[in-house]
């Protein structure tokens, strides 16, 4: 299962793990997301997506079928 949000894009990024002796290890940072239900009232229908919790924020604030709508016209979802 890829760790990818589905309306944002947000992906493991790679970086560094430093020790004391500044020795360096190559490591991931993993988003941080969720599966999560969400219900679309235009279509009387659930859908679930794996989201990053920024993601959800900006669905707090502006609405599941507007974040869908600019997902869409981004590129990130092909059909919902």
């Amino acid at each position: 299962m890829m760790k990818v949000c589905e309306l944002t894009g947000k992906k493991a990024q790679v970086g560094n793990n430093v020790s004391h002796s500044n020795n360096k290890t190559k490591r991931t940072f993993a988003p941080n997301l969720h599966k999560k239900r969400f219900y679309i009232p235009e279509e009387d229908k659930w859908i679930t997506l794996k989201v990053s919790t920024s993601a959800l924020k900006t669905i707090n604030k502006k609405g599941i079928t507007a974040v869908l709508k600019e997902a869409k016209d981004n590129g990130l979802i092909k059909k919902w």
